[in-house]
């Protein structure tokens, strides 16, 4: 079942063919993607580590057009399996064994002639080929400037389910908060919050959960995730995932110290969460994506830490986990009321301290406003083993001081 009416999707389309006038685009191909399930509420299947794929799946997807419905070219096993309830507009289903590729040559030359022809940025290899070798010697181009500005301005109604997407990920950290302590295994909180995630309704995890300890006690980096290791007191352990409700995505992050942090840990945390704050401030329609990127990124100048702060300060997040435009230093986009970005500040410092904070912002008319509403205050949790370690007496730690940790969200 779609989240939104068909007049909603029609609406899209609409906008989107006149945006393909404008810019001269005659044809435009989108594979099963985040562009799909938005023009048409086709859902996506979630990734998978390995590829998986049907007879003819590079030929999978829709062809749009101006002021026409979609086409559908499906492998037979797709429209069996994967859209059982149909789509909207025509559908063109290859068998097994069908010569796909004179399917498809088909189907392009019907267009009749074509001048510019845009693809999903994620279209198979052997698509775009066959795009380039049966439309008449038409210029292929990328899709990403048609649909992005599109999709990147969100209406109240896909707010809402980033909310929602949000409550769930503020709900598990605050159900894992408890598990933290000395000796539990970070794959094991990783799974965990798998598990809450499922069980509260998210479609799945938006991209690969991430549990990793860093501190005085570990020369492990911010690349080094989701292992084996266990945790001990003086660890501080960082949290990166995100939920999805009908298609729309959170991506979220705090960072819990085990046991009484000392003060280096203390500046360094104060200061992360201020370089959010400022990021929030600058957020405003008309600003650029940069000009949040300046601001959080210079508390953390100010303060010393500069050459630890080595990542971007954020990113766009609907439909898909990362969308343009980035909240980085190259990126010139005009903020707009409608845009969810992230601001996720972080300063990493191997072998001595590690803080990073996450939540994602919204661009109202009057400045930045958090979706999250899990608590930016520090955690600082017991060191008495988990019920997670192999030592654990089955009690799990818990927080010793926080204000409103979160346990109690509803």
């Amino acid at each position: 079942m779609t989240p939104f009416s068909t007049e909603v999707y029609a609406e899209r389309r609409g906008r989107l063919g006149d945006r393909m006038t404008e810019q001269g685009v005659n044809l435009m191909f989108v594979p099963p993607s985040a562009d799909l399930e938005y023009f048409t509420g086709a859902q996506r299947r979630m990734p998978t580590f390995g590829n998986t794929s049907y007879t003819h799946g590079w030929a999978c997807g829709a062809f749009f057009r101006p002021g026409h419905e979609p086409l559908f070219v499906l492998p037979r096993m797709v429209a069996e399996f994967d859209m059982p309830q149909g789509v909207p507009g025509d559908v063109v289903i290859i068998n097994e064994t069908d010569d796909g590729d004179a399917v498809f040559e088909q189907v392009v030359k019907g267009f009749g002639r074509l001048g510019k022809v845009s693809v999903e940025q994620r279209t198979w290899a052997d698509a775009v080929l066959a795009l380039t070798k049966y439309s008449g010697g038409a210029e292929i181009v990328s899709a990403t400037p048609l649909t992005n500005p599109l999709r990147r301005v969100k209406s109240d109604e896909e707010i809402h389910l980033m909310q929602r997407a949000c409550r769930i990920a503020d709900n598990a950290m605050g159900v894992v908060t408890g598990d933290i302590a000395d000796g539990a295994v970070e794959r094991d909180l990783v799974e965990e919050l798998d598990g809450l995630l499922h069980g509260d309704g998210s479609r799945g995890t938006s991209f690969d959960t991430a549990v990793w300890g860093m501190g005085k006690s570990s020369n492990r980096d911010a690349s080094d995730r989701e292992t084996s290791s266990k945790l001990n007191r003086g660890t501080a352990v960082s949290f990166d995932f995100g939920a999805i409700v009908d298609g729309y995505c959170s991506d979220f992050g705090r960072t819990i110290a085990i046991g009484e942090p000392d003060s280096e840990y203390v500046d360094v945390y104060d200061t992360v969460i201020a370089a959010q704050a400022a990021g929030i401030a600058a957020t405003r329609p008309g600003a650029m994506a940069k000009d949040v990127d300046s601001a959080c990124r210079q508390v953390i100048v100010d303060a010393g830490y500069g050459d630890h702060f080595r990542h971007r300060t954020g990113h766009c997040i609907g439909l898909d986990v990362h969308e343009y435009p980035f909240i980085s230093e190259e990126d010139e986009t005009r903020l707009e009321p409608g845009m969810t970005f992230t601001i996720e500040p972080s300063i990493f410092w191997p072998g001595r301290v590690g803080v990073r904070i996450e939540d994602i912002i919204v661009v109202s008319e009057t400045g930045g406003v958090r979706l999250n509403e899990y608590s930016e205050e520090m955690v600082v949790v017991d060191a008495s083993p988990s019920a997670f370690s192999d030592s654990g007496d089955g009690e799990p730690g818990g927080c010793i001081h926080h204000d409103g940790c979160g346990h109690d969200i509803s």
